[in-house]
């Protein structure tokens, strides 16, 4: 089952190219909000299936109608998980184990807009993940029974403005910006996945192919992950578990980018970017500086903050 928000937080199923509105079907669940709507939903969901499928039986709108919205827009936690693929097998051994929370404030949905924020970032990115939805509580899990614990699955944009200062003063003002987290089309239940340590994942920036990966090379898997992380804080129905990105094909966002990630069976997220500041950089993946012997991200080109490399 496909799970959206649509126009004015309508909750919808989507069905190839159809929404149903469903919103009838859970309107008695607890609530003050979406967000607290589809928390529930997923505490609840065993109860409410047969309902909701029920529903998708009467007449929908088309997709190309609606505005769709961020299909998760107030989970209780986001974690990421940081440098969690052997980059196609070039990593000798694993990073060890790692992660850092990223505030629910960035979360943006499809069609929405990152905003580049006026700080001297050496360059803007966005990681593509694929991003656990969990579905019932999660504290102390061993990683056998872990997957229990899943309700689904979203694309999952991780922003970052890098290079701020002062050094060792990082992630918290590198990742939890307003609108650094686009997710959506919508949640995928995990039924519609067969396995989700073999899927395809894509971004393009403005039409080209940026990263193209597969989640087969994370270096700890989603359980592992569930494990490591409910150890430390428990996990609630409707957090978010991103589970990391293959760093090689990262690239800058810039003013007037058009940005498209697509996970095999996640459908596919776009959304826009705006830099009033109209900074430029250069269109170089890490990977392309790496072959021409340089390290790190490329430098900024002009612009406000813009020095020499």
């Amino acid at each position: 089952m496909k799970l959206a928000f649509f126009d004015d937080f309508r909750l919808g199923i989507v069905r190839d190219d159809v929404i149903h509105d469903v919103s009838a079907v859970v309107q008695d669940i607890p609530h003050v909000g979406p967000g607290d709507l589809i928390n529930g939903l997923i505490a609840r969901f065993d109860a409410y299936r047969g309902r909701l499928e029920e529903a998708t039986r009467q007449a929908g709108k088309p997709l190309a109608e609606v505005r769709l919205r961020p299909p998760l827009p107030r989970p209780g936690n986001i974690v990421c998980m940081a440098v969690n693929y052997l980059e196609d097998g070039t990593l000798a051994k694993p990073a060890p184990i790692n992660a850092f929370h990223k505030a629910a404030n960035a979360i943006i949905g499809p069609g929405d807009t990152m905003v580049l924020p006026d700080v001297p970032a050496t360059i803007f990115e966005g990681e593509a993940e694929m991003a656990v939805v969990i579905g019932k509580r999660a504290s102390r899990v061993p990683a056998a029974q872990a997957m229990a614990h899943v309700f689904g699955y979203i694309n999952f944009i991780d922003g970052s403005a890098r290079g701020l200062p002062p050094a060792g003063n990082v992630f918290f003002q590198m990742k939890s910006r307003d609108t650094f987290a686009p997710i959506g089309p919508y949640l995928v239940t995990k039924d519609e996945i067969a396995d989700p340590q073999k899927l395809s994942i894509r971004l393009w920036v403005n039409g080209v192919l940026k990263q193209s990966f597969n989640t087969d090379d994370m270096a700890h898997s989603i359980a592992r992950c569930i494990e490591w992380v409910s150890a430390i804080h428990t996990l609630e129905p409707g957090d978010i578990l991103a589970t990391g990105t293959n760093h090689r094909g990262l690239s800058s966002f810039m003013d007037g980018d058009v940005v498209e990630l697509e996970t095999e069976g996640l459908g596919r997220l776009q959304f826009n970017v705006r830099d009033d500041l109209k900074r430029t950089w250069s269109r170089e993946t890490r990977l392309d500086r790496q072959k021409k012997g340089l390290e790190g991200p490329t430098p900024q080109l002009t612009g406000k903050y813009a020095t020499a490399e």
